[in-house]
Order: structure tokens, then C-alpha cells, then sequence
């Protein structure tokens, strides 16, 4: 009996639209580091990260959606995401001089806090989880706990 047009549980639903965040950050990493378009980089995680599988490990499904819409609003809007990211961090480490891959979570995840409906305490635990993925031994997570509840308080400050 084929599953593939079952309806996805909610649990399903959850974890593809953390895996299009994830996709989302390391998305525009690539982009930011080898200078490609955000058309060519979405063309090629839907071709090839999506659900593939790499020395058996199955990557998971993304919310193709979410996935989309996260890169083409921190492309569109790049220059106040990165404005509210500079006002959230201290003074003396703008976004141009920190950890690319933070560049492309904070980007994805200022995409996400301004640019949609998604309760910022969900994109703020979302992508700290992110954050722990990529710096499990350091203390980045809290770093863009902190960064990201500034950010979240300015573009959305009738959530808190």
C-alpha cells in the first residue's frame, strides 16, 4: 500500500519545515561563498538535497515553501535583515565580520521573524536548534539566542 499520498502528520509537517531552515541557512552560505544566484542554489537543493540520501543516511524533505520563501525574502530583503542584525549585535561586530554560516542563519531566520506569520518564539527555538547543529561544542547557540530575541522583539514587538 503506497503512503505517498497520505496526509503528513503534524510531527511530519514539523520536521520538514525545520529541515527547509536548515536547507534555508546553508543555502545562503553557499551562495555568499561561491557567488551563485539564489535561483541556481534553490534549483540545486531541490535536485539534489531534498530527500536524497547520502552513504544511507536519507536527508529529510524539506517544506519546499518555506524553503523558497526564506531565501527569497533574506535575498530580497538582505539590507534590513542585515540592519536589524547589526542593531541586535554589539557594536563592534557587525554582520560583515562574523561566522558566515551565523551570516546565513541570521539572515534566514530575520527573513522568517519579519517576512511572515511564524511566532517568533518558534523561529527563535527553530534556528538556536540550528545554531547547535552547526556549533555543538560551542557557545554560539546562546550567542544567537540573544541576538535573535533582539531581533524578534523589533520586528515583531506586539508578540512579546
Amino acid at each position: 500500500m503506497s503512503t505517498a499520498n497520505a496526509p503528513l502528520s503534524g510531527n511530519q509537517k514539523r520536521r520538514m519545515k525545520s529541515a527547509a531552515r536548515l536547507y534555508a541557512v546553508q543555502a545562503l552560505f553557499q551562495m555568499e561563498q561561491s557567488g551563485q544566484t539564489s535561483k541556481e542554489v534553490v534549483g540545486e537543493f531541490l535536485d539534489h538535497r531534498f530527500g536524497a540520501s547520502y552513504e544511507g543516511d536519507e536527508m529529510v524533505d524539506g517544506d519546499i515553501g518555506l524553503f523558497r520563501k526564506l531565501v527569497d525574502n533574506a535575498v530580497n530583503y538582505q539590507a534590513p535583515i542585515d540592519q536589524m542584525t547589526d542593531r541586535a549585535l554589539v557594536a563592534k561586530w557587525p554582520i560583515s565580520r562574523i561566522d558566515p554560516t551565523l551570516r546565513g542563519l541570521f539572515r534566514a531566520a530575520g527573513a522568517e521573524l519579519a517576512y511572515s506569520g511564524t511566532p517568533p518564539k518558534v523561529v527563535i527555538t527553530e534556528f538556536v536548534d540550528i545554531a547547535r547543529a552547526f556549533f555543538p561544542e560551542g557557545r554560539e547557540p546562546k550567542f544567537v539566542n540573544a541576538v535573535l530575541d533582539h531581533m524578534a522583539r523589533e520586528a515583531r514587538p506586539e508578540a512579546f
